[in-house]
């Protein structure tokens, strides 16, 4: 699998990330094994980068994540990309240095690990200054318990409020990623996020690339027994992304899938993956034959008609 750098960074991810989500012990969660067969085929597959958060079942999925690391996966193989800034408790919620410091310390104590490569923030909170956020990335750095920062799902203005502020205070508390859904159909980064981005030597992270699993086709003629739609605590996640739009989006997915003779999960992520600014696809998967599948689009590159096409119909309204 290709790596590519982060922004204008020196760090370098796999241009395919593996969520981690679903992963916990939770009725319909991976567990264990199920995520030891997921990581081991995304390593050999020569994958890096692992997404997760303190967010994903309340722990869960970093607890599972730090039981395969050992068992399994020497955690030296792996870009650990680590999502914080969840309510705290006594030392405070959100973006406040206490909380964000608390947080990491117990991201890493489930993780079984000492760093995280990549410690990713909430671009704002209104009742912190943003220099105590920025102090709060200055502490991880210089103590060794992450390597680079990035944000969450931030705006425009924001993204470049924080590089301005953190060059200002030194280049390690400048972001060098932002995480953001991207996909065919949800393209609202394209307005104002990505220019940003670019501009100031950012990387995107793209997650839900196949937008929320719409964009496999598989919920052309209904939804399936075994689909998140079919989950009672998932299905307002996927049915967020099914409507008129949507159908016309993945009625031309499936048609250039057909022409180029490959799925039309290959022709999303691959439209995704291949985006100007972006860094990595973060998908994530139900079991290893699933994810096998994204990992497969690797050999796939879009026709430039066929891309051109694609960005046409996919124009937000």
């Amino acid at each position: 699998m290709q790596r590519r750098r982060v922004g204008s960074s020196g760090l370098e991810v796999s241009r395919i990330g593996l969520g981690t989500m679903t992963w916990g012990a939770g009725e319909g969660d991976t567990d264990v094994d199920g995520a030891t067969a997921q990581l081991t085929a995304f390593v050999d597959a020569g994958g890096t980068l692992v997404e997760t958060s303190d967010g994903y079942g309340d722990g869960a999925a970093q607890q599972v994540l730090g039981e395969v690391m050992a068992a399994s996966v020497p955690r030296e193989y792996l870009v650990i990309a680590g999502r914080g800034g969840l309510p705290g408790g006594p030392l405070g919620d959100g973006a406040a240095r206490g909380a964000l410091l608390a947080g990491l310390d117990a991201t890493l104590k489930r993780l079984g690990a000492d760093h995280i490569d990549l410690w990713q923030l909430p671009p704002f909170d209104a009742s912190v200054p943003l220099e105590e956020t920025l102090s709060a990335v200055q502490v991880a750095v210089m103590s060794g318990r992450a390597r680079y920062a990035g944000l969450v799902a931030p705006r425009g203005w924001q993204l470049a409020t924080v590089a301005e502020r953190g060059r200002a205070l030194g280049s390690i508390t400048v972001p060098v990623s932002a995480q953001v859904e991207y996909s065919l159909l949800s393209r609202d980064a394209d307005a104002e996020l990505l220019p940003a981005a670019r501009h100031h030597g950012v990387g995107l992270l793209a997650w839900a690339p196949l937008g929320r699993g719409v964009l496999t086709g598989k919920y052309a003629e209904g939804t399936p027994s075994d689909s998140r739609a079919a989950s009672a605590a998932l299905a307002p996640y996927v049915e967020a992304r099914r409507n008129e739009r949507s159908a016309r989006i993945v009625q031309s997915v499936l048609t250039a899938a057909d022409g180029l003779g490959t799925s039309p999960l290959a022709v999303a992520l691959s439209w995704v993956r291949d985006r100007p600014g972006v860094a990595a696809a973060v998908v994530g998967a139900r079991d290893a034959a699933q994810l096998q599948a994204s990992m497969s689009t690797e050999s796939v590159t879009l026709p430039a008609e066929i891309r051109a096409a694609l960005d046409d119909v996919s124009v937000p309204g």
